[in-house]
C-alpha cells in the first residue's frame, strides 16, 4: 500500500529538493526521517526508487510551517538526506534551498502576497537564526520570471534577496569557534569560521592544489579527498563539535587568489564532493572571513586588513556576490557584522503527491 504526501520539487539557487508543509509529515523525528528516506529513495547510490537526484545537491528537503514567534511569518527546517547512508542530517542549513522558502510559503497560503514585492520573515530551526526574504509579487502574485542570472543555473529568473540577521556563531556561538584566526591541523594552517554555517577554510596551495581545478578533477582525486576529510574532522574537534564522521558540518572551503577578476576563488565541499557552484551560506562565511585579520581568506583577499563589504567569489560555475553590513570593530579587531545578504533565484519544478510505501510510517 502507498501513502500520499503533498510536496513540491523546487530548485533553490544551484540546488534542488522537496518542500513539504510540516503538517503533512510525522511529528516524531524518527518517523519523519524514515518517511524522508523513503521519499528520496535512500540509501541507494542512484536513489532509483525515490525522488532524490543521486547527489548531495539534489537530495535535500525543506519543511515549512507557520510560526508563533513574534516578528516571524514562517519557520523552516532543512534536512540533508544522505544518498548512500541511512541518515537524515538536520545540523546544517542550506542557503540555496532557503531561496525557495518564501515562494513556497506564499504558494501554500502561509503568507499573503503584496504588490509589487513581498517581505517574508523566516526563522531557521536548524540554526536559530532569522532571515528576511524579498520576492517579486507584482499584482500580489508570485512570479518566477525575471532577468536575474545565477551562475551554475541555466536561464534567468526573478531575483530573491536573502538577508541573514546576526549570522555569526550559528552553531558554535562564536564567529571564530577556536578564538584564533589560524589553527594548525596535521601541519596545515586553517581558519575555522562559524557564520551562517561553520566552515573550515584552507589555502589551496597548502593542499597541493591551485584552487582553480574543476569539480570533476577534484572529485576524482579520492586520496586527496580522504586527506581533506581528515583535515575537516580534526578542525571540527578544535571547534568543539566532536567527532563529525558522517555529519554534514563543518563544511570545507578551499581558497585561492582570484583568476577572473573576483575577490577570491573558492572550491566548496559538502563535505565529500566539490559543489558544482557554491553554497550560499558558505559564500557568506568566506566573505565574513575576508574581514577577519590574519585569516586564510584575509591573507589571500585582504592582506591590509580593511573592511570589505562586498565580496565576489569565483567558483567552478562562475561567480557569487555577497554583501555584509559592517559595523565598527571591537577591541579584539574582529568584524561586527549585523547582517549579510545575497541574491538568489528559485522556481517550482513539480507539484503533486509523493507516493511512499506504508511501511515507512510504521514504528
Amino acid at each position: 500500500m502507498l501513502r500520499r504526501i503533498p510536496c513540491v520539487l523546487m530548485r533553490g539557487g544551484s540546488s534542488k529538493g522537496l518542500f513539504f508543509l510540516a503538517a503533512d509529515l510525522p511529528d516524531e523525528r524518527a518517523a519523519r526521517d524514515r518517511v524522508l528516506l523513503a521519499v528520496m529513495g535512500s540509501p541507494d547510490v542512484r536513489q532509483i526508487d525515490g525522488l532524490g537526484g543521486g547527489d548531495e545537491q539534489s537530495s535535500k528537503v525543506v519543511i515549512v510551517g507557520p510560526s508563533e514567534r513574534q516578528g516571524i511569518d514562517v519557520e523552516y527546517l532543512f534536512a540533508q538526506v544522505s544518498v548512500e547512508r541511512d541518515r537524515v542530517d538536520t545540523t546544517p542549513n542550506s542557503g540555496n534551498m532557503l531561496s525557495g522558502v518564501a515562494p513556497f510559503a506564499i504558494a501554500r497560503g502561509l503568507v499573503a502576497a503584496s504588490d509589487p514585492e513581498t517581505r517574508v520573515r523566516i526563522y531557521n530551526v536548524n540554526t536559530g537564526r532569522r532571515i528576511e526574504a524579498r520576492v517579486q509579487t507584482p499584482g500580489g502574485r508570485m512570479t518566477y520570471d525575471g532577468d536575474r542570472s545565477l551562475d551554475g543555473v541555466p536561464g534567468t529568473s526573478a531575483p530573491i534577496e536573502l538577508r541573514f540577521t546576526e549570522p555569526a556563531g550559528s552553531r558554535t556561538g562564536r564567529l571564530l569557534p577556536t578564538g584564533r584566526a589560524i589553527d594548525v591541523v596535521d601541519g596545515i594552517p586553517v581558519t575555522c569560521v562559524d557564520f551562517a554555517n561553520p566552515v573550515v577554510l584552507v589555502a589551496a596551495a597548502a593542499l597541493g592544489k591551485t584552487g582553480h581545478e574543476t569539480k570533476d578533477a577534484l572529485d576524482a582525486d579520492r586520496a586527496w579527498l580522504a586527506r581533506l576529510e581528515t583535515l575537516r574532522r580534526g578542525a571540527a574537534r578544535l571547534m568543539g563539535m566532536g567527532d563529525v564522521a558522517g555529519a554534514g558540518l563543518p563544511k570545507v572551503a578551499m581558497l585561492a587568489p582570484p583568476a577572473r577578476g573576483g575577490t577570491i576563488a573558492s572550491r566548496y565541499f559538502s563535505p565529500a564532493t566539490c559543489h558544482t557552484a557554491h553554497a550560499l551560506t558558505g559564500a557568506l562565511c568566506v566573505s565574513a572571513a575576508c574581514n577577519v585579520p590574519g585569516s586564510i581568506a584575509a591573507q589571500i583577499a585582504n592582506p591590509d586588513g580593511g573592511d570589505i563589504a562586498t565580496v565576489c567569489i569565483e567558483h567552478p560555475s562562475g561567480f557569487v556576490e555577497t554583501r555584509c553590513e559592517l559595523q565598527p570593530r571591537g577591541a579584539d579587531g574582529l568584524p561586527a557584522i549585523a547582517s549579510a545578504s545575497i541574491v538568489s533565484t528559485a522556481r517550482p519544478l513539480f507539484s503533486g503527491m509523493a507516493l511512499v510505501r506504508a511501511e515507512a510510517f510504521a514504528s
